[in-house]
C-alpha cells in the first residue's frame, strides 16, 4: 500500500510539473508572438473570472453554459450505452444475425454525427436534438467494442458451464458479460470523447442560447479570443474529469488487470 501511494504521488507530481512547463512555454510563446489573438495564460484566467462572476454578454452564467452541455452529453451518452451494449451482446452471441444485417448497420458507422445536424434541426428541437446527435456519436464505439469483446470469450469457458448444466442466462451473466466488460468500458471512453466532439459541433450550429459551444461562437463573433479559449479549456477539463470517473470505475471493477489506461 505505501508503495502504491508513493507511485500515485509521483504520477501527480509529474503531471503538475508537465502542466507548469506547458504554461511557461505558452507564456513565452505569447510574448514572442505579441498578438492579441494569442493571449497569455493570465488573460485566460482574467476571462474565466469575468465569466464566472458576471456571466457572458447574454446574461448566462458560466455554470449555465457548462451544465447545459454536460446534461446533453449525459443524456445522449446514456442512451448510447443503453442501446449499444445489449445490441452488441446480441449480435456477438449470434454472429449470423450480425452477418445478415451488416449491410444495414455498418454504413451508418461511417457517417459522422455532425452530418446528421441538418436533419436533426429539421426533425427535432431542444434536448431531443442534442440527445439524438450524441447518441449517434457514442453508439458505434460502444457497440463495436462490445461486439468484438464477445468474440474474445473463450469457448471453453462457455462449454464448461454447459457441461455443468448452466442455463444460457447464467452463462451470459457469469461468463460472457464479465469477460466483455473491459471492452465495454474501453468503448465507453471512446464514445464519451466522440460525444463531446459532437455536442460542441451541434451547439455551434445555433438554435440555442446556452452551452459551451454556443458561448464560444458568441465570443468568436466578437473576436474575444481569451473567452473562446476559456470554453475550450472547460470542455477539455470536463471531458478529462468524466474520463477519469470511468477509469476509476474500471480500476475498481478490474483490479486484476495490471493496466487499464490507453
Amino acid at each position: 500500500m505505501p508503495e502504491a501511494m508513493g507511485a500515485g504521488i509521483r504520477i501527480i507530481a509529474w503531471n503538475v510539473l508537465s502542466l507548469a512547463i506547458a504554461l511557461v512555454i505558452w507564456q513565452l510563446a505569447s510574448r514572442a508572438v505579441g498578438s492579441p489573438f494569442f493571449p497569455a495564460p493570465m488573460q485566460i484566467v482574467d476571462a474565466f473570472i469575468q465569466l464566472a462572476t458576471r456571466g457572458d454578454t447574454t446574461g448566462h452564467s458560466l455554470w449555465e453554459h457548462s451544465w447545459a452541455s454536460i446534461e446533453r452529453v449525459l443524456v445522449g451518452f446514456g442512451l448510447g450505452v443503453i442501446f449499444a451494449v445489449p445490441l452488441g451482446l446480441l449480435m456477438g452471441l449470434y454472429p449470423k444475425l450480425y452477418a445478415g444485417t451488416r449491410a444495414v448497420i455498418e454504413p451508418f458507422r461511417f457517417i459522422p454525427p455532425i452530418a446528421w445536424i441538418p436533419l436533426a434541426i429539421i426533425f427535432f428541437s431542444g434536448l431531443t436534438r442534442f440527445a439524438f446527435l450524441i447518441f449517434l456519436g457514442a453508439f458505434f464505439p460502444i457497440f463495436t467494442s462490445t461486439l468484438v469483446g464477445v468474440a474474445r470469450v473463450e469457448p471453453i469457458h462457455r462449454k464448461v458451464g454447459i457441461v455443468h448444466g448452466a442455463s444460457k442466462l447464467w452463462i451470459l451473466r457469469h461468463v460472457v458479460i464479465p469477460t466483455v466488460m473491459p471492452d465495454i468500458m474501453a468503448g465507453m471512453r471512446v464514445g464519451l470523447g466522440t460525444a463531446w466532439l459532437t455536442i460542441v459541433a451541434a451547439e455551434l450550429a445555433g438554435g440555442i442560447s446556452t452551452g459551451l459551444g454556443r458561448m464560444m461562437i458568441n465570443y468568436a463573433e466578437l473576436i474575444m479570443v481569451p473567452h473562446v479559449i476559456v470554453g475550450m479549456l472547460l470542455i477539455g477539463l470536463i471531458g478529462f474529469l468524466m474520463n477519469e470517473v470511468l477509469l476509476l470505475i474500471e480500476r475498481r471493477l478490474f483490479r486484476w488487470r495490471w493496466q487499464v489506461s490507453l
